[in-house]
């Protein structure tokens, strides 16, 4: 880790802030031009560590070319996210997670000092290494891919941790880090953003945890889409203590279809969400949706879609 004092690092990527190249891209997301901000860094970054130290912000309203977190370091801020109507306050403590593809701007006025740490991820970067170790969550999975096709999806994620959470940890190391870079400072950070990204992760699940009304039908079917690449009948009735029998008679009488069935309508839909928000090979697809080789996932692909995945992604439909 870098010998700089976490001081000294926040003082000095604080300073940086305002001269870095925050430059505007025109963009068209869907029937309306917007402004997104373009990677306001060193082109062979694929991370960025970001401070703002002040008392005052005012952002345009814009998207961006990347993925982002802002975590409320010292004291708190506000948010306004798609089209000015929805403001949302960050306090001390909280993580404010967005997307390339929607709308935000921070502002915040007032007399006391706040402190943001940031972390912007190259879009590329993010589905490579990123994405396929959260892909199990599937309302993650949806969070970061979904919006790039519709504009009514979640637009940010909003979570609260407390003071001596390892997320603060991991982003005062990485604040350090990316102070006084070294030859291999992009090689230190990914392991360190990947395990804030898996902390956020255990975070959102936390904080989304309901009681469980739902017909255990239903509870099967959100946990085999939360282990597509891996899920087995026995896996479940192991989960869930039925017998495999017991489980796979409740799907056929309640759902009218049969474990393999609901597996394949899973990984196609998934399959298909992977097209339309990243540029992965087929191959690579078809290895985090569990296929062990890129045939079998062709052969599946083709009897569901009656075309060949190149061929869907061709004619535009992902």
């Amino acid at each position: 880790m870098s010998g700089i004092s976490l001081r000294g690092a926040l003082e000095k990527l604080g300073a940086d802030f305002a001269a870095r190249d925050w430059h505007y891209l025109d963009v068209a997301p869907g029937d309306c031009w917007a402004r997104a901000w373009a990677w306001p860094g060193d082109p062979a970054e694929e991370i960025i560590v970001c401070v703002h130290k002040g008392k005052s912000i005012f952002e345009t309203f814009h998207r961006q070319d990347f993925f982002f977190l802002n975590y409320a370091y010292k004291g708190g801020y506000d948010a306004i996210s798609y089209q000015y109507d929805n403001y949302i306050t960050v306090n001390e403590g909280e993580c404010y997670v967005g997307q390339p593809y929607t709308g935000y701007a921070l502002n915040k006025d007032g007399d006391e000092e706040f402190i943001i740490i940031g972390v912007l991820m190259k879009k590329e970067l993010f589905f490579r290494s990123f994405l396929p170790i959260l892909s199990a969550d599937t309302a993650l999975f949806r969070f970061f891919l979904e919006p790039r096709a519709n504009q009514f999806s979640d637009e940010f994620l909003h979570l609260k941790f407390e003071k001596n959470s390892p997320l603060r940890q991991l982003l005062e190391m990485m604040v350090r880090e990316y102070a006084d870079p070294k030859e291999d400072t992009q090689a230190i950070l990914k392991p360190l953003v990947m395990a804030a990204l898996m902390h956020i992760a255990r975070q959102y699940r936390a904080e989304k945890a309901e009681v469980n009304c739902d017909r255990l039908s239903e509870q099967i079917v959100r946990y085999m889409g939360e282990h597509t690449e891996a899920v087995t009948l026995g896996d479940i009735a192991a989960h869930f203590a039925y017998h495999p029998n017991y489980i796979s008679g409740l799907l056929r009488r309640e759902l009218g279809k049969t474990f393999s069935q609901i597996l394949l309508e899973l990984r196609m839909e998934r399959a298909v969400m992977l097209f339309r928000g990243t540029d992965l090979p087929i191959e690579e697809t078809a290895y985090m949706l569990g296929y062990s080789n890129s045939s079998n996932f062709y052969k599946a692909f083709r009897e569901y879609y009656h075309c060949s995945p190149r061929e869907y992604i061709e004619r535009g439909e992902g």
